[in-house]
């Protein structure tokens, strides 16, 4: 939000109580702001803050290695900073070479550039290829899949998810408030509020459409047990177990003070599958709702097997 929404003088107030209340992980991108976001974030990174911070951020522009290279010496510059702790590829592109991906990517960790390689977005197939290369050449492997995670989009829960637990890939989780629609702000059947995102997100028109229901609900459990919806949300994601950390992505000090409320409310098992079946958005097999006495459905697939080491 660094430079759109949200000033510098509003992003330092921010970076500082973030730091202040135990944040140490920072996640960005060339493509925020067109840059705008990591200048800003370098700015107000001075004065000690850097050596306080896990500091991610992605590749720009194409996956080919000059555009891994060059894109994070550009970062860099634009952060002031000799190194990141985390580069990410921000999405998987139609021939894209993993060789020459992962070439790249343990180019930037043998310079010092970045401690740690990821990927944004992977199916687990995909992240396990272009780990086998880099097994295959002894190189940097991918540590990290960041992926959009919340009680609507669920379908990471068949594979990538039973691939994190089985490959101690860490997950980061984007969108987990599913752009301010769990944070009371909309309600089914009424106007949406003016100077919000819901008034040009096509996204959010179509969840509330989809959903209402289900969100009124949502709010009225919050309510129940006198927290915030935003609480709720994060508090939802975080108890999945292969979830590494939340992205909240806040405009205000206000967002972030109520946000970082969450992180002190832990769901009960119970609660959480309450929450979970007010929406009707677990991953399902058409075979599952024709033969509903075969059991080879997505459930399956989510089990962590604790395989033998």
């Amino acid at each position: 939000m660094f430079g759109g929404r949200c000033d510098e003088a509003e992003a330092d107030r921010i970076l500082g109580l973030a730091i202040e209340r135990g944040v140490n992980f920072v996640d960005t991108a060339a493509g925020y702001g067109d840059g705008l976001t990591e200048e800003i974030l370098g700015r107000i990174m001075q004065g000690g803050r850097r050596e306080k911070l896990f500091l991610t951020t992605k590749v720009n522009k194409g996956v080919d290695r000059a555009s891994i290279l060059s894109s994070l010496d550009e970062s860099l510059q634009r952060m002031q900073t000799d190194h990141v702790d985390l580069y990410l590829i921000h999405w998987p592109v139609e021939g894209m070479d993993p060789t020459e991906i992962m070439g790249a990517l343990n180019t930037v960790v043998e310079s010092g550039k970045t401690r740690y390689v990821g990927c944004c977005n992977f199916p687990a197939w995909l992240l396990a290829h272009h780990n086998a290369v880099a097994a295959a050449n002894g190189w940097a492997r991918l540590i990290n899949n960041q992926i959009a995670y919340n009680i609507i989009e669920r379908g990471v829960e068949v594979e990538i998810f039973p691939q994190a637990v089985a490959e101690k890939i860490a997950l980061t989780a984007y969108r987990s408030l599913i752009q301010g629609l769990l944070t009371g702000k909309y309600r089914w059947g009424q106007a949406l509020p003016a100077n919000t995102r819901g008034q040009t997100s096509a996204q959010i028109i179509t969840w509330l459409s989809q959903y209402g229901e289900s969100v009124d609900r949502f709010i009225a459990f919050a309510q129940e047990r006198g927290i915030s919806p935003t609480t709720l949300a994060i508090a939802w994601v975080r108890h999945a177990r292969p979830i590494t950390a939340p992205i909240i992505g806040v405009s205000s000090l206000p967002q972030l003070e109520e946000a970082l409320e969450s992180f002190d409310y832990d769901l009960s098992d119970e609660d959480y599958k309450q929450v979970t079946y007010l929406f009707d958005t677990e991953p399902k097999e058409e075979g599952l709702q024709r033969f509903p006495g075969l059991r080879y459905n997505f459930s399956r697939l989510r089990r962590n097997l604790n395989l033998l080491k």
